[in-house]
Order: structure tokens, then sequence, then C-alpha cells
């Protein structure tokens, strides 16, 4: 029998040393994959949140951009827009400048109008038609939203209404003679 509970001590032996060994490894084995996971997922975190980053600032660039063709699409076709309806206002304003004479409310004779177009519309020969002139009107047409008279529109109405207005008759031939200071203007218009 001592041969026989010396084989069983022995497997007893070997199973516990089996047995450690095995935890040994085991545990071994777990802390090197504990290692290696907490490596990869170190590395592989940083390379995603990298990734993720990435993604994301171009998803904000593009989206960025399209936002900004679009915004850019949309004021661009407000201001044709409202190029259109500009460019439709001053048609509308010239060619009624160049109509009002012929509207049926239109206080003098057609015929005595004169159209200048700037600084000022017209220039009424009261009378004209009829062989005698009563009276010169200088007439500003107004058509649009804004009914003011621009600065020179102002300048013409103030001359006239300080007496400033003169009428002169001029010789081509005394232009010629005459020397380049007596022919200056003090304003051109």
């Amino acid at each position: 029998m001592d041969y026989e509970f010396f084989i069983i001590l022995i497997l007893t032996v070997l199973i516990i040393w089996i047995g450690i060994c095995y935890i040994r490894l085991k545990t071994s084995l777990e802390e090197r994959a504990r290692v290696m996971h907490a490596h990869w997922r170190d590395h592989d975190l940083v390379s995603f949140q990298s990734r993720i980053k990435e993604q994301a600032e171009d998803t904000i660039r593009r989206e960025t951009d399209l936002q900004t063709r679009k915004w850019q699409n949309e004021e661009e076709q407000k201001i044709r827009r409202d190029a259109i309806r500009r460019s439709r206002e001053v048609i509308h304003g010239k060619v009624t400048e160049h109509m009002i004479p012929f509207f049926p409310s239109f206080p003098w004779n057609p015929s005595d109008a004169r159209f200048l177009g700037s600084p000022i519309d017209f220039i009424v020969f009261d009378g004209l038609s009829e062989g005698e002139v009563r009276e010169i009107i200088l007439v500003e047409v107004k058509s649009g939203i804004k009914k003011v008279l621009t600065p020179r529109e102002r300048s013409v109405e103030r001359c006239i209404s300080r007496g400033e207005v003169s009428f002169r008759v001029l010789h081509p031939e005394d232009l010629k003679s005459s020397g380049p200071d007596q022919n200056k203007r003090s304003r051109i218009w």
C-alpha cells in the first residue's frame, strides 16, 4: 500500500502543481490580454476619435460651404430681383418723363414743352405754339417713391427763386475771337 499511497501523493502533487501552473498561466494570459486590450483600446480610441473629429470637421465644412452657397444664391437672387425692380422703376420714370406732356392733365400745350432730361426734365415756353411766350416754366417730373429734388435740381430751383436767370445771345464768331478766360464757365452741369 505504500506504493499506492506514494503514487496518489505524486499524482496529487502533480495535479496541484498543474493547477497552480494553470492558474499562473491563466492569470498571465489574462493580464497580457488586459494589457493588449488596453493598448488596443487606447490606440484605437485615439484613432477613432481622430477619425470622428476629421469626419465632423469635414461634415461641418461641407455644411458650411453648402449653407454659404445657398445664402449667396438667395442673396444674388434678391439683388437681381431688386435690380430688375429698380431698372423697371427707372425705365418707367424715364418713359413717364418723356410722355408727361401728352397726358391729358398736363397743364400746358405739349408743343410748348422741350425735354432736357438733366438737370431738369422740361422747359415749357407757355404760349410758344400760339406765337407769344407768356411764361417760361422749368418742370421736374418725379414719378418714383422718392419725390425729393436732387442737389442739382435744388440748386436750379434756388437760382430761379433768387432771380438768377438771364437770357443771352451768343454768336459763334465772337467765341473764336475772344480769349480763353472770357469763355470759361463758373460751373458745368
